[in-house]
């Protein structure tokens, strides 16, 4: 599959938005506001940036992807039913029992997820393991990791990030969600972690800091760590809007975790084709 430009990848993330909300409301749970800050980083990722995942999930030379934010998966659903490897009448089976469509990435029942992630701060870590092996495997697949804003709270994560620099894993890159929320409130009132870039340049990572919705930004980021030469591994600093589509849902802590109804779903829906003209 070719790589998609610009206005391309632009159309791919609103149409993927549609079917978060359609998926989450069919579900009645799940987390729309950390999927759909989420999905315009991802659908760059998938439909530009990665390599061999278009082939098959077997493929050993594939890039990788570790959702460390795990309870955004409706997101990655939707990016693996857009390529082809899910039907979309499987969508509407997102937390059904006996589904493989679990609330969290299941790495058992649905090979092609690269790791079970959603015990928050635990991802980076495995993106750390996978850059290590697939260097103990002289192959040249990058490694892609994206962490949520609430969970860099966790101490795992800056182990991982005190670490991956000294291992010189430049074929490591972390993309932080800052969509400033977490399930108990704003980020900066439940644990206050910044400065951000500050820390992580301090561990000696790239740091980048971009406009996570802005798709040339996104682009522009990851050519920058695809083509970069030296050891460091590179973090980028997404500034992102929780529920970015929705205006009744952008900024509002209560839709981290709670699924639309059929009328605030066919609302949603609506804003969201309506963007598709902008």
């Amino acid at each position: 599959m070719k790589a998609m430009n610009q206005k391309e990848l632009k159309l791919i993330a609103q149409e993927l938005r549609v079917w978060i909300i359609e998926m989450l409301e069919k579900a009645g749970s799940g987390h729309p506001g950390g999927s759909l800050s989420a999905i315009d980083l991802m659908s760059v990722l998938f439909f530009h940036e990665m390599k061999g995942v278009e082939f098959s999930s077997l493929n050993e030379n594939r890039d990788r992807f570790i959702l460390s934010k795990g309870h955004a998966v409706p997101a990655l659903y939707a990016i693996l039913c857009k390529k082809g490897f899910l039907p979309k009448a499987e969508l509407n089976q997102l937390r059904k029992i006996g589904s493989r469509l679990q609330g969290h990435p299941d790495r058992v029942r649905l090979p092609l997820v690269e790791a079970a992630t959603g015990s928050l701060g635990q991802g980076l870590s495995m993106a750390q393991g996978l850059a290590l092996g697939l260097r103990l495997q002289a192959k040249v697949s990058r490694v892609y990791c994206l962490l949520g804003y609430g969970e860099m709270q966790e101490g795992q994560v800056w182990e991982a990030a005190m670490s991956a620099p000294k291992f010189q894993l430049s074929h490591l890159c972390v993309i932080l969600d800052q969509n400033n929320g977490q399930i108990d409130g704003y980020v900066d009132q439940v644990m206050p972690i910044e400065p951000i870039a500050k820390k992580w340049e301090a561990f000696g990572w790239n740091v980048l800091e971009i406009d996570g919705h802005n798709i040339e930004e996104i682009l522009e980021a990851f050519q920058f760590f695809r083509t970069f030469k030296g050891s460091q591994p590179t973090f980028i600093l997404a500034r992102t809007v929780k529920g970015k589509g929705v205006s009744f849902m952008e900024n509002q802590i209560h839709w981290h975790g709670v699924a639309p109804t059929q009328t605030e779903a066919q609302k949603a829906i609506s804003e969201i084709q309506g963007l598709k003209n902008e």
